[in-house]
């Protein structure tokens, strides 16, 4: 009796059997390391389900395949009800080819004339003068006049008027402006 409650204390409460590190204590199976198909059909066309493993060490594998995956689509948009057409792509050109097939950049565009035109002043019998003014700098010009050295005054009307900067040979009209 004695020998008997001493197996099976020996049995209940002993550690198990020495495992070497890194292993997890479950021997794989023959049906885990080969895959099966979930369902194979017999003559009666019944569905037979393999049995699931129940080995839960990792498979490393598997999980090594899955990394390596490379997943490309194939351009369909699943979202879209119509079939799309795929466009034939161009061969890739150089830069060189790129840039003769441009041709020369344009020219760049002209620097916008920064004058304000806030009036104009007239006497009977005396051609028209503007007031046009460039940050804190005001100025007083007739038609055919330079000012500031580089804006000719072309044409005064009394809403607008029209200026040429001289040094790029850019025209650009000039509206009247309340300040």
């Amino acid at each position: 009796m004695v020998l008997a409650l001493f197996l099976v204390g020996r049995v209940l409460f002993s550690p198990g059997p020495a495992l070497p590190p890194g292993s997890t204590g479950v021997t794989p199976t023959s049906s885990a390391s080969a895959p099966r198909p979930a369902r194979a059909r017999t003559k009666n066309t019944k569905v037979v389900t393999a049995p699931h493993s129940i080995d839960p060490t990792l498979r490393y594998d598997w999980l090594k395949a899955s990394e390596d995956t490379k997943y490309e689509g194939s351009g369909r948009n699943i979202f879209m009800a119509q079939a799309e057409i795929p466009q034939p792509v161009a061969p890739a050109q150089t830069e060189a080819q790129k840039l003769a097939a441009q041709g020369p950049p344009p020219p760049p565009p002209p620097p916008p004339i920064n004058l304000k035109f806030y009036g104009f002043a007239s006497k009977p019998g005396e051609p028209k003068r503007v007031f046009l003014s460039q940050g804190e700098d005001v100025f007083i010009a007739t038609e055919g006049e330079i000012v500031d050295r580089r804006y000719k005054v072309l044409h005064i009307t009394p809403l607008s008027v029209e200026i040429e900067d001289v040094l790029n040979n850019n025209r650009q009209s000039i509206p009247l402006t309340q300040g």
